[in-house]
């Protein structure tokens, strides 16, 4: 009798065991904890107490908890307050995630979105001023911040970049473009003027024939052509011998023959226009300080450091004054402060990147096409810009290889 009970108490405390919590690390307690770790519906979150509920059942349950009602109360004290602050920190993430993630590209407002909500611990959205997506959306294309427009397909977005420097980097780069659009302006206007004054010269413009189509009438005989055949060609005539004359008196030389200088072609009015544009484009934009970031260069003092550094090559990475630029040496890595003095272009073989870095394509970048050795100049072509595939001819300090 003593035994059956004893038995019947140890089953039931084994019973009671395994009907209790899950051991850490059982199969069923890892599931538990791979079902919290996922992205669970956002309608059972709580934003004050930042829960993640799973059901229903526990959402209903933390509302009713003593936490709960705590953070409720402090709530309901200055509940636009709380609202203003999550409907900011929202706003401030999301932007951020569109500004690093899409830039200035144009796209769908729910994908955007989906992507945002992907993190667990996100702001969300039922705890903002803005009941919708929608709402949110409107919002933005109101106050300026992004460009919005619908479609069948839903709302589409993209992100307006107000930074200051990128403001200030297309204000100069469209200064630039202006520039270049004037000056190819004033040369069109003074070829086209100088055209005109041509033509007028020449006692007006030519007439032009136009060609028509042939027309034949019943009673018009066919045309016929005669051709005749060219009389075959004369043989070449061998070239006269030496004069008798000159034999009898060895003391009379032949006159050496005359050799013609290749006459050099006259430009014509418009073509001269141009040059002279491009020299005094050459001369506005030449400058004595040529440094720029991002470049190669090569230092040419012997005293530096005990001459280590003497020819070898390095990088500039800061521009401090108009003369003097810190070189990072690519072989050790060491920063150096140096005038542009002691420093020298790199020139690429061909195929190579380069910048032009003075003259009248100032800033442009291009690539080697020939290396000019005897006139120590270089063959390019600009890849960018409103140059675009223009191959020039500079020096070899006008130059030098990207980084």
């Amino acid at each position: 009798m003593c035994i059956r009970d004893r038995s019947t108490q140890s089953t039931g405390a084994e019973g009671s065991k395994e009907m209790g919590k899950h051991e850490p690390g059982s199969l069923k307690a890892i599931g538990i904890r791979i079902k919290a770790k996922g992205l669970q519906k956002l309608r059972w979150y709580c934003q004050m107490c930042q829960k993640q509920c799973r059901d229903e059942n526990g959402f209903k349950c933390h509302t009713m908890s003593e936490g709960h009602q705590r953070q409720a109360l402090v709530f309901a004290d200055n509940a636009g307050k709380f609202v203003d602050d999550y409907s900011k920190e929202f706003e401030d993430s999301f932007m951020e995630m569109i500004k690093h993630r899409f830039g200035q590209k144009r796209v769908k407002a729910n994908d955007v979105y989906k992507e945002y909500i992907s993190d667990k611990h996100h702001m969300h959205m039922n705890a903002t001023c803005w009941q919708t997506l929608t709402d949110f959306v409107i919002y933005l294309g109101r106050t300026g911040k992004c460009t919005v427009d619908q479609t069948p397909k839903g709302w589409f977005f993209s992100w307006i970049d107000r930074d200051p420097r990128t403001l200030a980097r297309q204000a100069e780069l469209e200064k630039k473009e202006k520039m270049d659009k004037s000056d190819d302006d004033k040369a069109r206007k003074l070829m086209e003027a100088q055209r005109k004054f041509q033509l007028e010269l020449e006692g007006g413009p030519a007439e032009r024939s136009e060609a028509t189509d042939l027309q034949r009438g019943e009673g018009t005989k066919a045309v016929t052509f005669g051709i005749k055949l060219s009389a075959p060609a004369a043989q070449p005539r061998a070239a006269p011998g030496p004069s008798p004359l000159l034999k009898e008196d060895p003391s009379i030389t032949a006159p050496p023959p005359k050799t013609h200088a290749p006459e050099k072609r006259k430009l014509s009015a418009a073509q001269q226009m141009v040059e002279e544009l491009e020299r005094q484009k050459e001369k506005r934009s030449r400058s004595s300080n040529w440094i720029v970031e991002g470049i190669q260069v090569k230092v040419m003092n012997k005293a530096l450091l005990d001459g280590t550094v003497y020819k070898k090559k390095g990088v500039i990475t800061k521009v401090e004054s108009s003369t003097v630029a810190i070189v990072k040496i690519k072989e050790t890595g060491t920063k150096l402060r140096i005038d542009q003095q002691q420093l020298e272009t790199v020139i690429p073989n061909p195929g190579g990147e380069v910048l032009v870095v003075n003259g009248a394509y100032r800033g442009c970048e291009a690539v080697v096409k020939k290396l000019e050795i005897d006139s120590f100049k270089v063959l390019i072509e600009v890849t960018q810009g409103v140059y675009k595939a223009k191959q020039i001819s500079v020096d070899y300090e006008d130059v030098s290889k990207l980084a």
